[in-house]
């Protein structure tokens, strides 16, 4: 302990006496020795997305391809890197064989592929912002096309794709960066915080009203098919029957109360936006037609609001 002291003492006396204040060229090679370190940790990681990237679109070309991509990814994570016997591996494939062999399950399979590759995109270095809004919103789109085919993968379709095992088995997390959001059906937080905001501008009003549209129809499918865990295999007649009546029940739900919401929503915003006079008139017509729903008084309130602006103080002249 006394040799530690003693030394700990020399080094903080040394550095006491050897110091110097960073001159002005000092500071500018270390900001410029900071920046290349930058640089290069950014391009290593862009060189592991690469590899990961293009191991995904491989992999997400077919059913067939997805799921041997997904066994492999499963024996790597959950069993070589856990230096598990391979004959575990092999049992749980056994165990697993009625979902492995699942069409609905390989075509999420495919689709969080897909979105993990934009969100890889998304996070680099050079990400292209606006194109990769196009390709998220346009793999959201076929999300919805394919609904029917995916009507059981709903967990499935909301889950963060870096907690998959595709993202464990290349290393991939704490995507910060990204634009979009993590998962594809987390779709409150990708309309409102990718497809709206470059949209409000008066000039682009009648995209906005569009997407927003978009938006809520997208909402009222996912109401209606997937807002339950997801998960249930449809088969038999019993089950089948039980969520017929959770996507009615649930369809109707939405229908009375969160639809005019949203409705609402996207009428405020546009008022806000440039299409006051439309907006308005729409707005009305809204409050008259749900004038039971719970939120009738909060929105007449927020219409007020609208349509009488706080006047700005006028200044008081000064008196010599």
């Amino acid at each position: 302990m006394r040799i530690a002291a003693t030394l700990i003492c020399a080094a903080l006396t040394v550095s006491h006496a050897n110091a110097d204040p960073l001159s002005a060229a000092d500071r500018e090679a270390l900001l410029d020795s900071l920046e290349a370190l930058r640089d290069s940790a950014g391009a290593k990681v862009d060189a592991r997305f690469r590899v990961a990237i293009s191991a995904y679109r491989q992999a997400m070309g077919s059913n067939e391809t997805a799921i041997e991509f997904y066994l492999k990814c499963i024996e790597k994570v959950n069993y070589e890197d856990q230096q598990k016997k391979y004959t575990d591996f092999r049992e749980w494939k056994r165990k697993q064989s009625d979902q492995l062999s699942d069409a609905q399950f390989r075509l999420a399979l495919r689709y969080q592929l897909r979105w993990l590759v934009l969100l890889l995109q998304a996070s680099s270095e050079k990400a292209d912002t606006a194109a990769i809004a196009r390709d998220a919103s346009e793999t959201i789109d076929s999300i919805f096309l394919d609904a029917d085919k995916l009507d059981t993968q709903g967990q499935m379709l909301r889950q963060s794709v870096t907690g998959t095992v595709f993202a464990k088995a290349y290393d991939i997390s704490n995507l910060d960066k990204s634009s979009i959001p993590n998962a594809p059906l987390q779709l409150t937080e990708f309309y409102s915080e990718v497809v709206f905001p470059p949209l409000r501008t008066p000039d682009r009003v009648e995209f906005l009203r569009a997407a927003w549209i978009k938006s809520i129809q997208q909402q009222a499918v996912e109401a209606e098919i997937w807002a339950g865990d997801g998960n249930g295999n449809g088969n038999g007649k019993g089950q089948k029957n039980g969520q017929d009546n959770t996507r009615a029940l649930n369809a109707e739900k939405f229908a009375i109360e969160t639809l005019p919401q949203l409705q609402w929503d996207m009428e405020m915003d546009l008022f806000s936006n440039g299409d006051e006079a439309r907006a308005a008139k729409r707005m009305l017509a809204h409050i008259e037609k749900h004038i039971t729903h719970k939120s009738v008084r909060q929105w007449g309130e927020d219409f007020k609001r609208l349509l009488t602006p706080e006047l700005e103080p006028t200044p008081t002249a000064s008196v010599e």
